[in-house]
């Protein structure tokens, strides 16, 4: 929805916020459920990622931070790449969707990052291992990671062995000679696909996470889940042939602007300074808020923090934006009208700035539960309308599906049965991507189902 729609739509949403019950909503989504045969599972076409909208000196600087610094804050005293040839050699019980986008995010990093990558094949080992296991079995060694990347390590029974050594320590590497990802197989498909972007692209390039970043699956936000083009460019720098292995950050620094100046003619122009570092503190207050330690109430406190810390600050940009959809979160089974009022903040912000739109789709997504909640039909359909081709665009079938079983829904309210029901069934099947299981996916389509009122209560 648009700044000028948002505005008039908060009135009535703060209403519906202001009647809504979250145990009456509780109850109603436990009766809702779907018994038809699901449709067959959706696919993306390839992807045509944008481009970075920042400046190349702002993109030299996030570089810098991305290659020369861990999520720890720990220094990296070299750039570290593969010479040669990158061969992926896939381990354990991987679905044939886990293979396929496998060999599509291969194609994309040679075709767009300029990576020499590509897929063992029957019998050869790879230098790059990705090794399937149940989430039990990961968790069970380390049990805060949905899927994680380590380096010098064929395996997992080796990284068992190796894993409170300095061998997994990428600070201490001069080179990139083996790595291996682990994930899981027994999650949703978008869920593995998710991690192998991710843990892929940081056993090649970068290895650090930056909350600042609004276009990058190097931001812990997890808003972006595919590779974008600003980390198809990110990786890109690092292969360059102007970096070798063993540079450090002040030798990288100086060959950067006639790298990205090559790679990148359209950030070639002045513009905004880049985003203040992002202090510790903040930090530690959204991870507390949004990890799965503490009680409720302590989560909602530090989302709390999270705010008051980025308004002390004087942000306006996704930090600013990300604590507020946070605190959203957080808050609507307890606090509907704070939750509805963070949302309706955050989607100002994110919808003022040139390269959210993902992330203005995820606030859509909210706003939308609320105005269909409240029976407006129109309201919910333009949530969706606005946010479908950015939800497309980045490859998201769980918010996909999500915003148009809502659509769905909303049809159904104003009685175009047929559309509602191509709808609905269109969503389920990007559903059983996103979410995988069959029951997960039912409960999904009851749960929004039970948002619409019922027609005595219209």
């Amino acid at each position: 929805m648009s700044l000028r729609t948002l505005g008039a739509a908060a009135l009535a949403l703060t209403l519906a916020a202001c009647g809504s019950a979250p145990d009456d909503m509780a109850h109603r989504r436990a009766t809702a459920t779907y018994s038809d045969p699901l449709p067959p599972m959706r696919s993306f076409n390839p992807a045509t990622p944008r481009a970075s909208v920042r400046t190349n000196t702002q993109l030299a600087g996030d570089f810098l931070q991305l290659t020369f610094e861990l999520e720890s804050g720990r220094e990296v005293p070299r750039l570290t790449r593969y010479d040669g040839p990158v061969v992926v050699e896939l381990r354990g019980p991987a679905s044939a969707t886990l293979q396929r986008d496998l060999s599509r995010l291969v194609s994309r990093l040679r075709r767009e990052a300029g990576v020499p990558i590509s897929v063992a094949g029957a019998g050869q080992q790879g230098n790059l291992v990705v090794e399937v296991l149940t989430r039990k079995d990961l968790q069970r060694v380390v049990p805060q990671a949905a899927c994680f990347v380590v380096p010098r390590v064929r395996g997992w029974e080796e990284f068992r062995k190796e894993r409170r050594t300095d061998k997994v320590d990428w600070t201490t590497l001069e080179r990139r000679e083996m790595a291996s990802v682990f994930l899981p197989g027994d999650v949703s498909p978008q869920e593995a696909r998710d991690c192998l972007h991710e843990e892929i692209a940081q056993a090649l390039g970068p290895l650090n996470d930056l909350y600042r970043l609004p276009d990058s699956v190097f931001n812990d936000d997890n808003f972006h889940t595919v590779l974008t083009g600003f980390d198809m460019l990110m990786l890109r720098v690092t292969y360059d042939p102007a970096l070798t292995n063993g540079m450090g950050k002040s030798q990288v620094a100086a060959a950067l602007p006639g790298i990205l100046a090559r790679l990148n003619p359209g950030g070639q122009r002045s513009g905004p300074q880049a985003s203040p570092a992002t202090p510790r503190i903040w930090v530690e207050a959204i991870e507390d808020a949004l990890g799965p330690r503490g009680s409720d109430v302590q989560r909602r406190k530090s989302a709390a923090r999270a705010v008051e810390l980025a308004r002390s600050a004087g942000w306006r940009d996704t930090r600013m934006a990300f604590s507020l959809y946070a605190l959203g979160r957080l808050s609507l089974h307890h606090e509907p009208e704070l939750a509805l009022g963070a949302f309706l903040e955050a989607a100002n912000i994110y919808n003022a700035l040139p390269d959210t739109q993902i992330q203005s789709a995820h606030v859509a997504m909210q706003l939308a539960a609320f105005s269909l909640s409240a029976g407006q039909a129109g309201a919910t359909i333009n949530f969706v309308d606005d946010s479908i081709p950015a939800v497309r665009a980045a490859e998201n079938a769980a918010l996909l599906s999500t915003l148009m079983l809502m659509r769905a829904e909303a049809l159904e309210m104003q009685g175009q049965l047929s559309q509602a029901r191509a709808e609905r069934t269109e969503a389920l099947g990007w559903a059983r991507y996103g979410f995988g299981a069959e029951d997960l996916v039912r409960g999904r389509a009851g749960e929004i189902a039970a948002l619409a009122p019922g027609p005595g209560d219209r």
